[in-house]
């Protein structure tokens, strides 16, 4: 299917007045949580710098550290179009720092995910050094947007080439990850999850970490195919679980793209609401990859347009109710902190 022209999907700006309406008890206050996919930015309408992820980190979980990931923020405005990026891993160090400095409790931006185009061949190498040097031994990976489908724009990226992850060039950079020991962040939309099927088979010494369950599309011409989606996404998930070098994050459902409308009620969701609508996915990947290869993650602040920090996690809680001690240690913690080498 192709329109003559794609929809394009707006995602809106949190509205923090909106997210007060609604205030609930945190559910297992004191389980440690490793938050391993948030965003810094300064972007109309949607500041969050540390000040904004500290208010959330402390509205009652117990987040212990955090990851950032790239977000096409903070780059170099000079020098070889390639390096611009490594200004992003720049400013996010000196957040940390900044962190460290005021003694925070929690482990801010303990890893950092940056941005790296594959393509550019050798020059590659050069880029990831760079990240590498200005994290401080923070750096843990690379994300390349890879989410696209012909019928959709998404107003909130950079649409990527179709076809991406099949490209020689970039599959020639992506193979320099292994040099470093470094990981990729892999947002992509369900559509595409065999094409990431055929890279993580290409290379199964390289981590992999699927963004945001997948990416399951509710919007344009999906809005009306809920059914036919999760039975095509369960599908595309279930081969992936076979590669051992695969992961799953657990979250990013509260996007625009994903068709959930939750940001249109008058009031904010509850917990029960979000742990409902999202509870089918989510437990689907956990049956699928198993706990230990399963992260819950924020997605602020993006996802913050929908619900608030502390609604979020409690919803996360519902959904894990029905796991073992162990099972949740690995959802809220473990697996990120391992996955991202974490030491807390």
């Amino acid at each position: 299917m192709s329109a003559a022209q794609p929809v394009v999907v707006e995602h809106p700006n949190p509205d923090l007045a909106w997210l007060n309406k609604l205030r609930e008890e945190i559910l297992d206050p004191d389980l440690p949580i490793v938050d391993p996919h948030h965003h810094l930015w300064d972007r109309p309408g949607s500041r969050y710098y540390l000040d904004e992820l500290l208010a959330d980190l402390n509205s009652g979980h117990n987040v212990v550290a955090t990851v950032f990931l790239q977000c096409f923020w903070s780059y170099r405005t000079e020098g070889p179009e390639e390096m611009r990026p490594v200004g992003d891993t720049e400013f996010v160090a000196s957040v940390a720092a900044e962190a460290e400095r005021r003694k925070i409790r929690q482990r801010v931006c303990a890893a950092i995910v940056g941005h790296v185009d594959f393509r550019p061949g050798e020059r590659v190498d050069a880029v990831l050094e760079a990240h590498v040097a200005a994290a401080n031994g923070r750096f843990r990976g690379i994300r390349q947007v890879t989410a696209r489908h012909p019928d959709l724009l998404a107003s909130i990226s950079t649409p990527p080439p179709l076809g991406l992850m099949a490209d020689k060039a970039f599959r020639a950079g992506f193979a320099r990850l292994g040099k470093y020991g470094l990981s990729f962040d892999a947002w992509l939309y369900h559509t595409q999850l065999g094409e990431l099927l055929d890279l993580a088979r290409a290379f199964p010494a390289i981590p992999i970490v699927i963004n945001h369950v997948g990416g399951p599309l509710g919007v344009g011409p999906f809005r009306a195919q809920r059914n036919e989606v999760f039975a095509a996404w369960r599908d595309g998930i279930q081969q992936l679980a076979a590669c051992p070098n695969v992961l799953m994050k657990l979250g990013g459902l509260a996007m625009a793209i994903n068709g959930f409308d939750f940001h249109r009620q008058v009031l904010p969701p509850s917990s029960g609401e979000l742990a409902e609508a999202w509870r089918p996915w989510m437990e689907a990947c956990i049956e699928a990859f198993g706990a230990q290869r399963c992260m819950f993650e924020s997605n602020f602040p993006v996802d913050k347009a929908m619900c608030s920090y502390p609604v979020l996690w409690n919803s996360f809680k519902r959904i894990a109710a029905g796991a073992s001690a162990d099972e949740r240690h690995a959802l809220f913690h473990d697996t990120a902190a391992r996955f991202y080498r974490i030491q807390i």
